[in-house]
């Protein structure tokens, strides 16, 4: 399979002879007010023009309705007949918007070969993870090919730690960013977290992404790398694609 990282959460994902778009952002540079009160959003440019990124996807799946994960501009631009997926309380939203065909997962659906099954979170701790609502995470898989577990927008916690356990992944997707809001913990995994999952499937290649796009993300693609290193954790097994990169497993 491939995966193609495009910004933030955003990813094409070939598998099983389709390919998937995940929560499109797809605003220029500087579209959304600041998260943290640091910068504008996104802080970075699109690496391809929204065309050519939306161009033959077969199906689209949003993991939860946050404008970081799902922005007007993507709903503009995508074709309102695509299959699109989501958690239960996105449906609405979705539909509201014009999408004709979507299907709301609660525990699991099959499309096209591809079975997805949706997996429980935390949008960080404490105080802020009842104001930050719920996420989900998604496993892909189909004959012939790898186990794909797109962990989503989740700390470290038994609801990620149940999923490795259960499906057994080859391929672990993170949001690595340490995305922070003032005055609390993170909302999305850190450093140590990330090693922390790789260290938990110890078989399974960890993609982490959700890094250097928000200005709420913390943590640094450099700053992962010398961490993993420093945890003996081999780069063939904690990949951190830059914005745009393909990476094959």
């Amino acid at each position: 399979m491939k995966i193609q990282l495009i910004r933030n959460a955003t990813m094409k994902l070939n598998y099983a002879g389709k390919t998937i778009l995940t929560d499109p952002m797809l605003s220029p540079k500087d579209a959304m007010d600041p998260f943290a009160g640091i910068a504008r959003n996104p802080t970075v440019d699109l690496p391809l023009a929204a065309d050519e990124i939306i161009k033959d996807v077969d199906g689209l799946i949003v993991s939860h309705d946050h404008p970081d994960h799902f922005d007007p501009s993507a709903s503009q631009a995508l074709p309102k007949s695509i299959p699109t997926f989501c958690q239960p309380d996105v449906e609405g939203k979705l539909s509201g918007d014009g999408f004709q065909k979507v299907q709301p997962i609660e525990t699991a659906h099959t499309w096209e070969g591809i079975t997805i099954t949706r997996t429980g979170g935390k949008h960080g701790k404490g105080e802020i993870l009842g104001m930050m609502g719920e996420v989900s995470g998604f496993v892909f898989q189909a004959e012939g090919e790898p186990t794909v577990y797109w962990v989503g927008d989740s700390i470290w916690c038994d609801e990620v730690e149940a999923a490795i356990e259960k499906f057994v992944p080859d391929i672990i997707i993170t949001h690595s960013g340490a995305a922070t809001i003032p005055g609390h913990e993170a909302i999305i995994m850190d450093g140590e977290q990330t090693i922390a999952t790789a260290m938990a499937a110890p078989n399974a290649v960890v993609v982490a992404i959700h890094l250097e796009s928000l200005d709420h993300c913390m943590l640094t693609r450099a700053e992962l790398r010398r961490m993993s290193d420093e945890a003996l954790i081999p780069a063939f097994r904690l990949l951190i694609p830059e914005d745009g990169e393909m990476i094959s497993i």
